[in-house]
């Protein structure tokens, strides 16, 4: 399968750059497998598409400040970007101009944050170590930017915009942007519905949304990224797959999670590590049943995943709806049911 083969276009306009006000106003295309059909709603509708002993799967994972701007010894300026924390004070970084930092480089962050770089991955990154007085995430929160998407050019006037509700744990490079569309009032209904609503973690990198630059898409190689799935949440997830009930994940970071640790028999096991999982068709999901997520850009590791839940000729003339109807794409566009 040829990487040519996810793409599709778009005009430039439908490019989302500010989110949706109320999160929950956003429009929802929902699209249902087995009959073809599609709905335009609106995406606090998606109660209407949940049922009593449904489970809810929604990734927990917050995004830091993470873009950093530092000056060299010798006056120049680089931009930094934290993609992976590997040890308490050392991450995995990426660096533009990436010429200026040779092992050995010392960077300077506003007069709280130094480092140095340590070493250069075989695909650029560096590895980096800080160093610093007081609390890492304390300081970072007062130097470090939202670490928006290039094709974002608007200022985000409130942070927390780019963040979900529910998030509590930091670590991500980027939003689960599919969970930006609800609020604490559409979570709490959904609870009285008798939806469960459960956490996973998987703290998203860069990785997830780099262009995949090979023609062949199997020879596409994944960054890893670090997850988490506790005892009950798997409880939880297994107990609705004995009974029968659907498992609905919230965002494409959820799916990588729980097919991650899934079985063949579509249970799941606990457990936390890094994960570099490349879901693209033929693959089928063994938990996951359903999904919630938005529009995602041509020809990326995204788009290949949800294409899994159906076809690439399915989703793709989706997508081709979604753009005559005029729905907003990317992290602060619309979102899509996929039942």
């Amino acid at each position: 399968m040829k990487t040519s083969d996810f793409y599709y276009e778009l005009p430039e306009e439908r490019i989302a750059q500010t989110p949706a006000n109320p999160r929950d106003s956003a429009r929802l295309l929902v699209y249902h497998r087995d009959t073809k059909r599609i709905e335009h709603r609106i995406f606090r509708d998606v109660t209407d598409y949940l049922k009593q002993g449904d489970v809810l799967v929604v990734n927990r994972t917050r995004v830091l400040p993470a873009r950093l701007f530092a000056g060299t010894e010798n006056g120049g300026k680089v931009e930094i970007l934290l993609l992976k924390r590997l040890e308490l004070d050392t991450w995995e970084v990426l660096v533009r101009p990436g010429k200026k930092c040779r092992p050995g480089t010392r960077l300077t962050v506003n007069g709280e944050l130094s480092l140095e770089v340590l070493s250069v991955t075989e695909s650029g990154e560096r590895h980096v170590r800080f160093f610093y007085e007081g609390a890492f995430e304390e300081i970072l929160s007062r130097v470090g930017a939202m670490p928006l998407p290039p094709y974002i050019h608007e200022k985000l006037k409130d942070p927390e915009r780019y963040q979900t509700v529910y998030s509590r744990e930091n670590g991500s490079a980027a939003a689960p942007t599919a969970g930006l569309h609800f609020t604490p009032e559409l979570l709490d209904k959904i609870r009285a519905m008798g939806v469960e609503i459960v956490e996973v973690l998987l703290h998203v990198g860069l990785g997830t949304f780099r262009p995949v630059k090979v023609d062949d898409v199997e020879k596409h190689v994944m960054h890893s990224e670090y997850y988490e799935v506790s005892a009950e949440a798997a409880e939880t997830i297994n107990a609705a797959k004995r009974e029968g009930r659907r498992v609905i994940c919230v965002g494409t970071t959820s799916v990588r999670t729980l097919e991650t640790v899934a079985r063949d028999d579509g249970t799941i096991q606990a457990g936390s590590g890094d994960t570099s999982i490349f879901l693209y068709p033929p693959y089928r999901m063994k938990c996951v049943d359903a999904l919630i997520t938005n529009f995602h850009l041509p020809e990326s590791t995204l788009l290949m995943l949800v294409s899994c839940l159906c076809s690439r000729e399915e989703i793709l003339s989706v997508y081709e709806i979604a753009v005559k109807e005029k729905y907003r794409f990317f992290s602060f566009g619309d979102a899509m049911l996929v039942l």
